[in-house]
């Protein structure tokens, strides 16, 4: 069964022999490709819509994995059970996936690993989360096609970033890389775009703009 490279990426960031909960599974691709990849993980898809779980039950008993995958219908993290390790949400906005969070505040807190790969507002995502509880463990970027898409790890623990760490992440300022260099050259073009659209009267939001051009120029001219 073919998968797209994001899925591809966040499947091989998930440890070994981890019990894990795709939120939002759509046709259950990740899920397959996960216990395919590892027979020691055990994978839970969950949606809230009852069609993409149709399918993704038609997919797994395709691939004759009725015993490996289970398959649950719910909303967000509603889902949950006290067995789970690491919980994936991708393929959402970002104030999406903060909404997920914040319907269920008990069940976040006990969850270990999150693996988020928001589709926008990846800033929104960290500050949030790391002030509830997690820490920024690894950063990723995976170009699939034409788009470039961030996959963040978060543990349990605390930790404090600056608003750099923030907005670029920590673990890409370590590592930088090109993937690093033209995704924040497509930043770069959309805000100088977003400075030349902007009404005279906006006028934080274009100082806010101009602060985050600098701090581009700074990271990817080094």
């Amino acid at each position: 069964m073919r998968i797209n490279e994001r899925l591809r990426k966040i499947g091989d960031l998930v440890e070994p022999n981890t019990v894990c909960l795709d939120v939002g599974c759509d046709h259950a691709l990740l899920d397959i490709y996960l216990v395919k990849k590892d027979k020691n993980i055990k994978a839970i898809a969950s949606d809230i819509a009852e069609g993409p779980l149709e399918q993704a039950k038609n997919n797994i008993k395709r691939e004759k994995l009725d015993g490996k995958i289970e398959v649950r219908l719910g909303s967000g993290l509603n889902t949950y059970s006290d067995d789970i390790d690491t919980v994936i949400i991708s393929g959402m906005g970002g104030r999406n996936i903060i909404g997920i969070c914040k319907e269920n505040p008990k069940v976040l807190k006990k969850i270990k690993t999150l693996i988020i790969s928001p589709n926008n507002y990846q800033e929104d995502v960290k500050r949030y989360l790391t002030k509830n509880g997690f820490y920024i463990f690894n950063e990723e970027f995976v170009k699939d096609k034409r788009f470039i898409y961030q996959i963040i790890i978060f543990k349990k623990g605390k930790k404090k970033y600056s608003k750099k760490e923030y907005f670029f992440g920590p673990i890409f300022l370590e590592k930088k890389g090109p993937l690093f260099r033209e995704y924040y050259e497509r930043e770069l073009k959309s805000r100088e775009i977003l400075i030349s659209l902007l009404p005279k009267n906006f006028r934080y939001k274009k100082y806010q703009t101009r602060k985050e051009i600098e701090m581009i120029k700074n990271e990817i001219e080094d």
